[in-house]
């Protein structure tokens, strides 16, 4: 069609060709400028279905309008042709840029938060790209990101989609897009969404990174073999540590493990950009928790343990590694699901966490808690280069193969420094005995090391009965949802804990896992009156079936702390918890808190350092003692604190907002509004935006500071806020009336920010006001 004319275009040469149709450079004669004239092929001319799907693109194309998408002029119809008219970028496509090699941090970074930028843009409008690869993004001279042809972009909206489905324009159950850059959940013929293009935008960040694909093969099966059960290829050791967790976040095979919205990703890759900070690190965590709620894991006992604990030694745990060879930490990598069914992950998941907590009974042992090992999934690194960074001795690694009602269960210890095996052991066994083999575990632990293992340790590690295999199943899956700590997954933790409860009234742990659900659905989703009175019945009832368990402890504990603000109780909760797991971050991070209400400091810092030792790698542990140190008066450390954290985890929205807090507090005012604001970016969350209005009230903002409030007024006639954190910003701005309005509903929501009533240095000016210390003794502190 060289030299020939199309409407009021002059095609030039011919540039590209692809499914939807066939792109030639053109002259817009009218407007005299170049373009790109997109149109339909000769072959399918006389297919109305074609026709309808072009027009289809074209009207989704024509709702965006963004610097780093591609615009579109016009769609139309001449000489029996339809075609779209759209901006001709000039430059070369991204997919040559990183065939070179990887590219350098910056640049990567750059490219990577335009792409999500644009799609961001395009989701918020309800289009999903399906086929975004490197080979669709242009990089023009000036350096600038262009997202082409969203030529399998469709509306998002249900109606539409069926609709569309109806007319015949896409059928149901059809793969479409680039096989290298598909989600897993395309691959399985699930429908692709917004978080398939976060996928996608995870293989092309680590395209840039390394200059290769994340997932390869020799044939078509081989890549989508990869993509679906294979880890993806390990990047250069020099690439960045907040770049790594981004991928790996991005590359989840579960898409509610990945980012939500492509604006997260933006977020993360702009904090990584402007990050002067520089730490070694595997990854962030799988599932980090933002809010201030904290969450443990499961606890059962697994055969593994038996064998593994033959091999620790005497002492003590400590910061650095023992002496002389001795194996006094460990952390369990999350053993390898070999069924290769990514239905099957709950259960190598929910096997590894079982493990970890029969471990950690044994008060000789510190062992590294699930979050921060599950980081580690799928990863190909050095055993001591992990170890390092999670300050252990030794790690254990392994396998689970479940067929029906059998398990076999691999395992191996290593001793990390040395990288020196020191035990490997196979077992099979009957899944309805895995809890009654605690007496051969028992037996085991007593005989290897018994001058550590005291008489109450044996007793607890001792008990078993057999389980319902349908029954231990609804427990894993309810374990596997509630670590998602998404409102959606906790709703269906608990659902899936509630049967296996129906099925097995005596089954402690189903209890146990209901407490936490419903209690990590306070403040951040539900109003903490709807969801704390359901945990403590979970949380007393698991008891009642079993007073052993350490987690059932934490639960009930931390709902006396933050709810019923019942002191003495939650004290003995928490330290009988931590008795029972000496290696539960969890409990050790809700203690901490609790000594902090008691105006105990220093003994708080300790506790959370010790939850942030236990766990290296968990958001909430880091949340929690960068709040310790803040409410304490520590406000430089609080700083360093939440650095630590958004380098590790680039999208962990509470760590900049309790930066902001630390640094108003220091006298830092103008440096507190850029962390609140990149907060409230990255997370949408009421609570960010209280913090945001009490940043721009410290820094003297006071209009953005009213608007923000008011804001939150009108949110909170909707769904729960946490007023407490409301009143500190009409607090900030000197409305000390309505400041006592809004404490006074946070009393009658029972707010879990009340605890720290007493030891808030931003409540100072109030010690003096006969308001303020009626409060305090309603709240149930002594003056």
């Amino acid at each position: 069609m060289a030299g020939e004319r199309l409407s009021h275009y002059r095609i030039v040469e011919k540039v590209g060709a692809g499914g939807m149709g066939v792109v030639y450079r053109a002259r817009d004669e009218q407007l005299d400028r170049d373009v790109a004239l997109k149109v339909l092929p000769a072959a399918t001319l006389e297919d109305e279905t074609a026709r309808a799907r072009f027009r289809q693109e074209a009207r989704a194309l024509s709702r965006l309008n963004h610097p780093n998408i591609c615009t579109i002029y016009e769609v139309g119809e001449a000489e029996g042709e339809t075609y779209i008219a759209m901006e001709f970028v000039e430059g070369r496509p991204l997919s040559e840029v990183a065939r070179a090699g990887a590219l350098p941090l910056e640049r990567t970074l750059r490219y990577g938060a335009q792409i999500a930028d644009a799609l961001a843009h395009a989701h918020e409008r309800d289009i999903v790209h399906r086929d975004l690869k490197s080979a669709n993004v242009m990089v023009t001279p000036e350096g600038r990101a262009k997202v082409l042809d969203f030529g399998l972009a469709k509306r998002a909206a249900p109606r539409e989609a069926e609709a569309t489905r109806t007319q015949g324009l896409t059928e149901a159950g059809t793969v479409v897009g680039t096989l290298h850059y598909m989600a897993p959940e395309v691959l399985r013929g699930a429908t692709a969404d917004a978080r398939s293009d976060i996928w996608a935008l995870g293989v092309i960040l680590h395209e840039m990174a390394s200059g290769e694909l994340p997932f390869a093969g020799q044939t078509g099966f081989e890549v989508s073999s990869a993509i679906l059960r294979e880890p993806p290829k390990p990047l250069p050791a020099q690439a960045a540590p907040g770049l790594r967790a981004i991928i790996q976040k991005c590359l989840a095979k579960e898409p509610g493990e990945r980012y939500q919205r492509a604006g997260e990703v933006r977020a993360a890759l702009e904090a990584t950009q402007s990050s002067a900070v520089s730490m070694p690190v595997v990854a962030a965590p799988a599932a980090a928790a933002t809010s201030r709620r904290w969450i443990w894991a499961a606890a059962a006992v697994v055969v593994m343990a038996a064998a593994i604990t033959g091999w620790m030694l005497r002492g003590r745990s400590g910061a650095k590694p023992a002496a002389g060879g001795r194996i006094e930490s460990l952390a369990v990598l999350p053993l390898e699901n070999l069924s290769h069914d990514p239905q099957q992950d709950y259960f190598a998941d929910g096997m590894t966490e079982q493990l970890i907590t029969d471990l950690s009974k044994i008060s000789s042992l510190r062992v590294i808690s699930r979050t921060s090992v599950m980081g580690y999934k799928g990863a190909h690194k050095p055993l001591p280069a992990i170890a390092q960074e999670l300050n252990v001795d030794g790690i254990v690694e392994g396998s689970v193969l479940r067929s029906g009602d059998r398990v076999r269960i691999t395992a191996q210890l290593i001793q990390a420094k040395a990288d020196r095996h020191l035990w490997a052991e196979s077992y099979e066994r009957d899944l309805r005995d895995v809890l009654a083999l605690q007496n051969e575990v028992a037996r085991t632990i007593a005989g290897a090391i018994q001058a550590k293992v005291t008489p109450q340790e044996q007793a607890r590690l001792a008990g078993g009965r057999r389980v319902d295999p349908e029954v231990q199943e609804l427990y894993l899956k309810g374990r596997f949802y509630g670590n998602k700590f998404s409102e959606e997954s906790l709703l269906k933790a608990i659902s899936l804990f509630e049967q296996a409860a129906q099925k097995d009234p005596q089954y402690a742990l189903a209890q146990a896992g209901m407490a936490d659900a419903w209690a990590s659905l306070s403040s951040t989703y539900r109003a903490p009156r709807e969801v704390m009175p359901n945990a403590k019945a979970a949380a007393l009832e698991a008891l009642r079936l079993d007073e052993t368990l350490s987690e059932a402890h934490t639960s009930l504990g931390y709902v006396q702390l933050m709810f019923d603000w019942d002191w003495g109780a939650a004290a003995r909760e928490l330290q009988r918890a931590i008795e029972l797991n000496p290696s539960s971050s969890e409990a050790h991070g809700a203690y901490s808190w609790y000594l902090l209400a008691m105006e105990r400091r220093e003994e708080a810092v300790r506790e959370g350092k010790r939850a942030v030792e236990l766990d290296p790698l968990s958001m909430g542990a880091y949340s929690t003692l960068e709040w310790t140190l803040d409410m304490s008066g520590r406000y430089d450390e609080a700083v360093a604190v939440g650095r630590k954290a958004v380098e590790l985890d680039p999208s962990f929205a509470m760590a900049y907002a309790q930066m902001s807090v630390a640094l108003a507090q220091a006298g830092r005012r103008g440096e507190a509004v850029a962390p609140a604001e990149k907060a409230t970016q990255i997370d949408d969350s009421p609570m960010l935006k209280a913090y945001l209005a009490q940043a721009y009230g410290a820094a003297g903002q006071r209009r953005e500071a009213e608007k923000t409030l008011g804001e939150l007024a009108k949110i909170a006639a909707r769904r729960y806020v946490c007023s407490y954190e409301v009143a500190e910003g009409y607090l900030g701005l000197g409305r000390t009336e309505e400041a006592f309005r809004w404490f006074e509903k946070a009393y009658t929501d029972r707010s879990d920010c009340m605890i720290f009533l007493k030891v808030d240095p931003r409540l100072d000016r109030l010690r003096g006001d006969a308001r303020y210390r009626d409060l305090l003794r309603r709240v149930g502190f002594t003056l």
